[in-house]
């Protein structure tokens, strides 16, 4: 399949044409670290936040303490809407009201001056590298 206007990827469920693709999520303990590529926008906003939810739902992610701490590496993407900065949101609200963290790294310029803009920087702690956010995680 031809998409001009759009990145194309190839999932194990098959071509995903939303604009983004979500590597498998890296588990280490309690920390878990997803890395979603490409856009993030109203086309697959809603998919990201329920892939995220859903993978620290499944049994055999389930944490021993049922606490996460959990990283989102944005260095794969080039684009993030506001419909992406609410899944974000969303993301980091279920995580709280399950006693887990959520950090972000690896922001682009352009994508950091958004969470700086909207008022995110304040809501989800920024680091510039996976090993400085799992060192701001509590315990």
């Amino acid at each position: 399949m031809l998409v001009l206007w759009r990145q194309v990827y190839y999932t194990a469920g098959g071509t995903n044409e939303t604009g983004y693709r979500m590597s498998n999520a890296q588990i280490d303990g309690d920390n878990v670290t997803f890395s979603p590529n490409g856009r993030l926008d109203g086309t697959n906003s809603r998919e990201f936040e329920e892939s995220v939810l859903s993978r620290l739902r499944t049994p055999e992610q389930v944490s021993a303490s049922g606490q996460y701490k959990v990283l989102i590496d944005m260095g794969g993407l080039e684009y993030v809407s506001s419909a992406g900065l609410r899944a974000i949101l969303l993301i980091a609200k279920t995580l709280r009201s399950q006693q887990s963290e959520l950090a972000l790294c690896k922001l682009s310029p352009r994508i950091r001056e958004v969470f700086k803009i909207s008022g995110f920087d304040r809501i989800v702690p920024i680091h510039e590298t996976r090993e400085s956010a799992f060192s701001q995680f509590s315990g």
